[in-house]
């Protein structure tokens, strides 16, 4: 029996034109295309501008881009490829709902143009008619359980002689990388690109510093794949005195929690629902699920969910949730961690969902919302991925239907936010770039 036989999903009707977005409650920014780094002998540098798409794979193909709305249904598709099975179909269909995480579709705002939950405190819109079927599951075997251990050493690895840092010599570049969703080769030709791997995939940047901002799973092709190469450039950068470190974010939780809870239902705004079926509508990969082992649970668990690094604050997710969990950058990642070790469903559900949040920082109260997490947390500027630049700037709009050109990542909020998602899951770009910006 496939996938889709075991998990059926209502049909819905076509829903009616979709609303458009008012482009002048967008925030007015700009893109930040890279000169030559200068001073820095660790990696080499290229001059030019990196445009290629690589390939990537609008994932969300089922929702149209001509400013129609139709009754969708999203499928889950389980080999990230275009022709293999799927792992489920389930149907979203509503007004002002567009394409990426659906998540959002009943825990927050819809993307664009939508109405904001950012902008109205204590608003929970929930989807009109949304039956509860379309978001449970059954008859289907138990996730596989996986016992929780330490990361088993590799004795064929290679070993790194790279000498230590000098006694007061200044740390290397900073770097960030946007969100990768199981991009796996493309992770590696822009990493390449940047001089901050080699030909084999091996740390070639010296002391330099690499903050990924979380999303490595979900959509793309080879999330686990992914993980295993953040996690060996971690060991390799640390062998040559920089180092390669990662911030949690909401597919991080997702993945996690469908891990973990499988169909357990949760209670989210609109009716009961399981951490399994939010993962598959959201592009959870089946063959990820299956490869997911004890290390990657033991290394993903224990990311922060947030960072402080050259006056640059980093965040995954481009809301104010997370100061709900903490006045310090100690406190939340303490109160994020003690949610995935003790809480209950709920309240991991509960996480995951604030931190699916998006778009505090635009419009003319975005400035307002970043000063506040600066205030609170530090730095002179924020550095985040989660919201796809398209969506943040109405270029998914294209009218000639080609794919969406980001040039780099995208600065707005009066020149106090970065963008770093460049919508590789939507034939963007997935960006990596030096800081500062």
């Amino acid at each position: 029996m496939t996938p889709e036989d075991r998990f059926p999903g209502p049909e819905h009707p076509h829903s009616g034109p979709r609303h458009q977005p008012d482009l002048d409650v967008l925030p007015y920014g700009t893109y930040y295309e890279p000169e030559p780094a200068t001073g820095y002998q660790g990696a080499p540098y290229d001059a030019e501008t990196y445009s290629g798409y690589g390939g990537a794979r609008y994932l969300e193909q089922h929702w149209p881009v001509d400013g129609q709305d139709h009754g969708h249904t999203v499928h889950a598709q389980g080999t990230g490829t275009d022709h293999g099975p799927v792992d489920q179909s389930a149907v979203f269909s509503h007004q002002g709902q567009g394409p990426g995480d659906y998540e959002d579709g009943y825990e927050t705002a819809g993307y664009e143009g939508g109405y904001d939950a950012q902008d109205h405190p204590g608003y929970e819109p929930t989807l009109p008619d949304q039956p509860s079927p379309a978001l449970q599951l059954a008859d289907r075997d138990d996730p596989p359980t996986i016992e929780l251990g330490p990361p088993l050493p590799d004795p064929a690895a290679p070993t790194y002689p790279y000498p230590a840092p000098g006694p007061g010599e200044p740390p290397g570049p900073v770097y960030v990388v946007g969100d990768v969703h199981g991009y796996l080769d493309e992770l590696r030709a822009e990493l390449h690109h940047q001089g901050l791997i080699d030909a084999d995939g091996h740390w070639s940047a010296g002391r330099a510093r690499i903050w990924f901002l979380g999303d490595f799973t979900d959509r793309g092709p080879d999330g686990i794949g992914v993980i295993d190469l953040v996690m060996q450039l971690a060991a390799e950068a640390a062998a040559a005195g920089g180092y390669c470190r990662a911030l949690m974010g909401n597919h991080e939780l997702l993945f996690l929690g469908a891990h973990k809870y499988g169909d357990e239902p949760v209670q989210s705004t609109a009716g009961t629902a399981s951490f399994l079926a939010a993962w598959r509508l959201n592009g959870g990969q089946q063959n990820d699920l299956e490869r997911l082992e004890a290390h990657h649970i033991s290394w993903l668990s224990r990311l922060p969910a947030i960072g402080l690094e050259d006056g640059h604050l980093l965040l995954h997710s481009d809301t104010t949730a997370y100061l709900e969990y903490g006045e310090s950058i100690p406190d939340v990642n303490d109160a994020v961690h003690g949610v995935l070790a003790d809480g209950g469903v709920d309240e991991w559900w509960d996480c995951f969902r604030r931190f699916t949040k998006r778009f505090a920082f635009r419009g003319d109260a975005g400035p307002t919302a970043v000063h506040e997490l600066l205030d609170t947390y530090g730095g002179s500027r924020i550095v985040h991925g989660h919201s796809p630049i398209p969506y943040l700037t109405g270029a998914v709009h294209a009218d000639d239907g080609q794919p969406p050109h980001i040039p780099g990542p995208y600065v707005y909020a009066d020149d106090l936010a970065v963008a770093m998602d460049g919508g590789v899951t939507m034939e963007g770009r997935l960006l990596v770039a030096r800081l500062p910006i």
